[in-house]
């Protein structure tokens, strides 16, 4: 009898070893990571060993998903995700959106947005849909006007009025919280300047809405959005454990849950 059951044990053992499957997924430190490493043990309980693997840049990510290196990433909003694929040919797709970063525009050398000077130097991030961003932002708070057809994708060309002269410096998004002080002002994302100690609420002197179509997602390559593993994700990321933690880790309002 003991034999018996020592054998079932280790045929148990040997069967919850093999049903367990390990999903690595990308993330930007914070709040990305910070986030899934919440969940991690929710994912073990369902069978789901979760690896977060850790970039500081917005392209490695999504060549690592397209190349099957890593199972998904989560850093990006929906816009950028979509020039992306349309620039490099690439496959991925939406499993899931789970909050809001608001982009704000950040200064060292002023407190209020009118106190912005003639010809003041302002730093955008330099891809695509994130400098598009930057510049709506702007114009929203009335420093510049954007030319009718401008859209997510603006640059500094579709600037119709610049009253100020503002001039504009196009820096890697991860960059912009360390060139701050050199500048007049910068438009940052969320994941870079909370671990920078800036919050929008607090600092920011121009904030987006909370209405931003700018969600960030769970993204795999098309095909394996429907996999069992990465719906136990999306879910395990769409709970109340995760709203609260939000809520609470970004009382400012730098992090909105989007569930």
């Amino acid at each position: 009898m003991k034999k018996f059951l020592l054998i079932a044990a280790l045929v148990f053992a040997t069967t919850a070893v093999y049903a367990q499957q390990t999903i690595k997924v990308g993330a930007t430190p914070e709040p990305h990571a910070e986030i899934l490493n919440l969940i991690k043990d929710d994912l073990a309980a369902k069978g789901v060993k979760l690896e977060v693997v850790e970039f500081t840049d917005y392209v490695t990510p999504n060549d690592a998903v397209e190349a099957g290196d890593i199972d998904a990433n989560y850093f990006q909003h929906i816009p950028y995700l979509d020039s992306f694929n349309k620039e490099k040919g690439y496959h991925l797709v939406n499993a899931g959106g789970i909050h809001v970063e608001p982009f704000a525009l950040y200064s060292k050398k002023i407190t209020k947005l009118d106190q912005l000077k003639n010809k003041a130097v302002i730093a955008i991030p330099n891809d695509p849909t994130n400098e598009g961003r930057a510049l709506l932002l702007l114009a929203d708070a009335g420093v510049i006007t954007l030319k009718a057809d401008a859209g997510i994708t603006a640059t500094p060309l579709d600037i119709a009025k610049n009253p100020k002269k503002i001039k504009f410096r196009e820096i890697e998004a991860a960059s912009l919280p360390r060139v701050l002080g050199d500048v007049d002002g910068a438009v940052i994302n969320g994941n870079y300047a909370i671990p920078a100690g800036l919050s929008a609420a607090k600092d920011g002197l121009f904030v987006e809405g909370s209405s931003s179509p700018y969600v960030n997602v769970i993204a795999v390559k098309a095909g394996n959005e429907n996999k069992p593993a990465i719906k136990a994700l999306v879910e395990a990321l769409k709970t109340q454990k995760v709203k609260d933690y939000i809520a609470k880790r970004y009382p400012n309002g730098e992090v909105v849950a989007v569930f």
